[in-house]
């Protein structure tokens, strides 16, 4: 029996065809290369090659998805806070160590961290991502201003500033770095580490 065109379409779009995690990724990059705002339910449907309601066998909303790779994002970041914060030593080592542990959420997840840099705080999933954010920049102030009260920092430019600069770095990495072209997450960080401590002034 020969299937035809239109049978081997209707099969294929019938059914949902990815499991809950691969349609979230691969609705990120959509977001990502079109823009949240601009993408519709029937646009990721077309990328996807599937059905809008093969798409709803998973969600319910488009924002579930969105808020699905912001949790992702945010849940890894903040772990990796939480361990530079009860990493043994100095305020400079949890602060070497939160640069680390960012860079490594970034390289595994740069999609979905992708997407929650370039959030506008439209709705009230992604104003709660934003209050996320913050409080990672809050804690990473408070280490910089343990690291200026030990020396090893410079206190001539408040830790607000200064974590946000050093976030600013970190997060530049979503436009740039490649995996194929890029080093690894962990040369990567010892790099970043080396420059916003020391700069780029030949010593």
């Amino acid at each position: 029996m020969t299937t035809t065109h239109s049978s081997t379409t209707r099969a294929r779009r019938g059914r949902p065809g990815y499991d809950r995690q691969t349609l979230v990724d691969l609705c990120v990059k959509v977001f990502n290369r079109h823009g949240y705002e601009a993408t519709s339910m029937g646009m990721l449907a077309d990328e996807l090659g599937i059905s809008k309601s093969a798409i709803y066998h998973h969600v319910k909303t488009k924002e579930e998805i969105l808020e699905s790779a912001l949790n992702e994002a945010l849940d890894g970041l903040e772990a990796a806070m939480e361990e530079a914060e009860q990493t043994d030593g100095s305020a400079q080592t949890q602060i070497e160590a939160v640069i680390a542990g960012a860079v490594q959420v970034l390289v595994e997840k740069q999609p979905s961290v992708t997407l929650l840099l370039r959030l506008r705080g439209n709705s009230e999933v992604e104003a709660e991502a934003l209050a996320r954010r913050r409080s990672l920049t809050t804690r990473l102030a408070s280490l910089i201003g343990a690291a200026q009260a030990q020396g090893s920092v410079r206190d001539t430019t408040s830790p607000k500033i200064l974590a946000r600069l050093v976030f600013g770095t970190i997060n530049s990495l979503v436009d740039w770095y490649a995996a194929d072209k890029s080093a690894g997450a962990e040369q990567t960080a010892a790099v970043l580490i080396d420059l916003i401590f020391n700069g780029i002034k030949n010593p």
